[in-house]
């Protein structure tokens, strides 16, 4: 049986932003700015959450430490906005770091993600995990048909989706490099997966949200040509995508917003944030991390600027909560190098 930590829950300063509303959209956004909350338990990066019977849940990441393997997570954190405190769960039956995180009803799902094998730390998985209401250990669920990493999963209609992402190229299955952007939709329904329409765009490590009845998913990258801020929306009625406008290049970093990046539906807006950007390797190599924020306004079809984070990072968690954006833990510079348990939140204000 998989053991609960019951580890002591970390005190903490001041609740979740309160709800306030976006009433309409004739104007720029307020500038209100990203506020700290409590911080997970640990730091790690390459998560998902979802707000699962009133908590935000947070399973497995990664954490790079020079001259160390790297660190895969099998912890499962909860936040209970009540009490304003972190606590743990019960952990995830094998270390994954990336594995999507899902919320249905009363049930929470951790969804593939990669583990360790004997031949890399980018094994693609396809095990899928349960969380119940009292359950004591994550109960396996019906597996992937197909590794599928880095993708974004979305709940809707009773029906879990998952879309693009990355899955082994070929016969290998155990780095980065063995990967593939894929387009592929999923859609968990009666206890097996099921395949929609396609994605307009194979790319991974993109954001989506849920709204007007609609699955959206922004940005992302792709393996040979980097990040893209591409809109796509999908009805899942008419089984159908289009494609709306991008999110903006970063005029600050002077490149596209795209992987790694986060976003949330909160009143009828999407608020999108965070991810990073690679130097070419004949430029130098590195590169950074994005900090604007931008909400697309669904009527007009255009991206506003909101307040840039107070920790810009990519490979974080986030979720809607109570009216406002909370950004959950994530690296603060590009790659692996520094995982933090930083966590933020901003309410949107009214616009004018």
């Amino acid at each position: 049986m998989t053991r609960i930590d019951r580890r002591a829950l970390i005190a903490s300063a001041a609740a979740l932003g309160a709800c306030s509303s976006l009433p309409d959209e004739s104007g720029p956004v307020v500038a209100e700015s990203w506020e700290s909350r409590p911080d997970m338990p640990w730091a790690v990066q390459e998560v998902y959450a979802a707000v699962w019977m009133g908590r935000i849940a947070v399973a497995g990441g990664l954490k790079a430490t020079p001259g160390q393997p790297l660190h895969i997570e099998d912890r499962t954190a909860l936040f209970h906005p009540p009490t304003n405190r972190w606590g743990e769960g019960p952990m995830l039956p094998a270390p994954r770091h990336h594995p999507m995180m899902v919320a249905e009803g009363e049930t929470l799902w951790a969804i593939g993600g990669y583990g360790r094998s004997g031949a890399g730390e980018w094994t693609n998985a396809t095990e899928v995990w349960s969380l119940t209401p009292g359950a004591t250990e994550w109960a396996a669920g019906p597996a992937l048909p197909v590794p599928q990493a880095e993708a974004v999963g979305l709940s809707h209609g009773g029906r879990v989706h998952l879309v693009t992402g990355r899955s082994p190229g070929g016969a290998a299955n155990a780095n980065w490099n063995d990967q593939a952007d894929v387009d592929r939709h999923l859609v968990l329904a009666g206890g097996r997966w099921e395949t929609a329409r396609p994605c307009p765009m194979a790319r991974n490590s993109a954001a989506g949200a849920v709204l007007d009845g609609a699955l959206w998913v922004a940005g992302g990258r792709t393996v040979t040509g980097g990040g893209t801020g591409r809109l796509d929306r999908y009805d899942p009625v008419a089984d159908r995508w289009d494609t709306l406008a991008p999110i903006p290049r970063s005029e600050a970093a002077g490149q596209q917003v795209g992987g790694g990046l986060a976003m949330v539906a909160v009143d009828g807006r999407l608020i999108a944030f965070g991810g990073e950007w690679f130097r070419p390797r004949a430029e130098g190599g590195g590169g950074g991390v994005f900090a604007e924020t931008w909400v697309y306004a669904v009527a007009r079809d255009v991206w506003e600027r909101g307040p840039d984070m107070r920790t810009p990072r990519h490979g974080l968690a986030a979720v809607a909560l109570n009216g406002a954006v909370v950004a959950i833990a994530g690296g603060d510079v590009v790659s692996g190098g520094n995982a933090t348990g930083v966590v933020e939140a901003w309410t949107p204000g009214l616009f004018h």
